[in-house]
């Protein structure tokens, strides 16, 4: 029974799903944001969050199995009582217990559960197709910038003792008027123009520069390399990591100490590399994988003992 399934299809409906036994997953909606930086929008969400002091027994989780699976509600809550049995014995063996669409779970040196939520999915149905996008910044106040500074060069006075006679003048001769919006007019298109003019001379040697970098690419592809006395050949077995149990010997936020941790490692008999970033944009640095769980948790004791106390063991499938 895959009961993060069950748990899942419930956040939609309700703030807060109870494992009995467990703990409760909880839900609280936020609005949507918009990024100050990178002018990003966000749609409103729900958070998820852990509750472990929630343990008692709602029944909803239960009569909901129940209804799906179409079994009595005694199984059901068997069942969820099995699975919860299963997930605490992996916790205590250090694994992390990682629930699609919901977050991973671990336990702590204090014998507490953190919980870390997935963004992967949107509960607030209310949100049902919208999604982040990033916008281009609006700039409102360039046009308004140019006419105060027309207004400021070329300054328009009226006095009181010759608004008539400028009236009739102006009644005279109104193509003054049309003139002066004509002038606004165009020093704001020039202004418009020059900008655009310079976004296409940008796009065009931005094109030009990706041309010259392909024809770049294809002659070194081209170029053939003649060595009169070649060395002979030498074949070698590398032996390619497996497995999806991984023990970790720490992340790091610098690829560089990643790359030194690796070393170091391998310099004392490891077999260490890298597995990649996780979620936060670490690297992450492990001893060795395994493709079984006990040999890979026998392991993971003898290095606790001899070598790091904070090393864990990582449940995560490699592409």
């Amino acid at each position: 029974m895959q009961l993060e399934t069950y748990i899942s299809d419930l956040l939609y409906r309700y703030n807060c799903v109870i494992v009995p036994e467990f703990g409760a997953f909880l839900t609280q909606r936020i609005s949507a944001k918009v990024h100050d930086t990178t002018h990003a929008f966000y749609p409103p969400k729900k958070v998820l969050s852990f509750n472990e002091q929630l343990q008692t027994n709602d029944g909803l989780l239960a009569n909901y199995i129940a209804e799906v699976e179409k079994v009595p509600y005694q199984i059901a809550n068997d069942k969820i009582a099995k699975q919860v049995k299963s997930i605490k014995s992996y916790l205590v063996e250090g694994e992390t217990i990682a629930l699609h669409n919901i977050g991973d779970l671990i336990l702590n040196s204090e014998g507490k559960i953190n919980f870390e939520p997935s963004h992967q999915v949107n509960y607030l149905t209310d949100a049902f197709g919208l999604s982040q996008f990033t916008s281009t910044q609006v700039l409102r106040e360039t046009h308004k910038e140019v006419v105060n500074d027309i207004e400021e060069a070329i300054p328009l006075t009226i006095t009181p003792e010759a608004r008539s006679v400028k009236d009739n003048a102006a009644k005279r001769r109104p193509y003054l008027k049309y003139a002066a919006i004509a002038l606004v007019a165009l020093t704001v298109a020039g202004f418009t123009g020059s900008k655009y003019y310079t976004n296409q001379v940008e796009t065009h040697n931005q094109i030009a520069q990706e041309e010259a970098n392909l024809q770049l690419d294809a002659r070194v592809q081209e170029a053939t390399f003649v060595i009169e006395n070649p060395l002979p050949a030498a074949t070698l077995t590398v032996e390619k990591p497996t497995g999806n149990y991984h023990i970790v010997a720490g992340a790091f936020r610098v690829e560089a100490n990643s790359d030194k941790k690796v070393e170091q490692l391998r310099t004392q008999g490891y077999k260490a590399r890298k597995i990649g970033k996780n979620r936060y944009g670490l690297h992450e640095v492990v001893y060795s994988s395994h493709t079984d769980r006990l040999e890979a948790l026998k392991v993971l004791r003898s290095i606790k003992r001899s070598h790091n106390r904070e090393a864990w063991l990582l449940v995560k499938a490699l592409d």
